[in-house]
């Protein structure tokens, strides 16, 4: 059975990560959303919030690879005015990944881990032994080091957050047959791997479409973006046409947007266990 996927969220690695091995997969079982990423929304349809925990405290439970491979910083560029793109040469020949996995992060001199989404695919590291990392600027120490200490050359160690097969053996197979991504930011300098994504739309047209949604856009959109734009949040209205039995949802963003849009898709009828979302709070 072919399977729609509708992507809503604020922020893009996840797409990018592997797209093409999810829309032509050789094995494309649900399992590939695995329970170390994403979690169901909860009974009625919105995330209570808690105390904000740390990365290793939210993941406690989550496997990881045992190994921990030291990297340097080969590569520190600007995605945005908030989101640095770090590229980390890998020592270890062995260190390897998955499309979806995170990485914990050690920062010598720094005693809190972090916990980063991989934005870049395993080909680029198996042909130039290259990870990268789209970090956004926040207080919490990791990513505030690497917005305002990381230089050419640091040295740090990664550890892969594991992501076992949940649904494996379970008989739930599909292969997906689109994706659609609403993808929102406050302005156009903020909708990280833009170009990237207007690549895939054209590799693969009517296989991989994307909306933007812009809420604070100053100045004019440039003409390649502006086929895709659309002002304001993302609504009702953008996503009931998608409502489907085969339909999956994935919605990724900080909490109060994650809440905003599952209570709407509950308000559209979509089954709560058709709607995941990633759990990084």
């Amino acid at each position: 059975m072919a399977h729609a996927t509708i992507y809503v969220g604020c922020t893009i690695p996840q797409l990018l990560r592997g797209a093409q091995s999810r829309i032509f997969p050789s094995h494309s079982p649900l399992g590939v959303l695995r329970h170390s990423a994403f979690c169901y929304c909860t009974g009625n349809g919105t995330i209570k919030s808690k105390r904000k925990m740390d990365h290793l405290e939210r993941t406690a439970n989550n496997f990881r690879q045992e190994v921990i491979t030291q990297a340097k910083v080969c590569g520190i560029t600007n995605e945005s005015e908030t989101v640095k793109r770090l590229r980390l040469a890998i020592a270890n020949k062995d260190f390897t990944f998955k499309a979806g996995q995170w990485v914990d992060f050690f920062i010598p001199g720094v005693s809190v881990v972090g916990g980063f989404s991989i934005c870049s695919s395993p080909g680029l590291l198996e042909r130039e032994g290259i990870l990268e990392l789209a970090v956004k600027h926040t207080v919490h120490p990791p990513a505030h080091w690497i917005h305002t200490e990381c230089t050419l050359d640091s040295e740090v160690a990664l550890r892969v957050g594991d992501l076992h097969g949940y649904q494996e053996g379970k008989g739930n197979r599909h292969k997906l047959g689109t994706a659609k991504l609403y993808y929102s930011a406050k302005n156009t300098s903020e909708l990280l791997f833009k170009k990237n994504i207007l690549g895939l739309m054209k590799a693969f047209p009517g296989k991989i479409t994307c909306c933007f949604h812009v809420t604070q856009q100053r100045s004019q959109i440039c003409k390649e973006l502006q086929p895709h734009i659309t002002e304001g949040r993302i609504s009702e209205k953008d996503l009931e046409k998608h409502v489907s039995n085969d339909t999956s949802w994935y919605i990724c963003g900080p909490p109060p947007m994650i809440e905003s849009i599952s209570k709407l898709l509950t308000n559209i009828g979509v089954p709560r266990n058709r709607v995941f979302f990633e759990k990084w709070w």
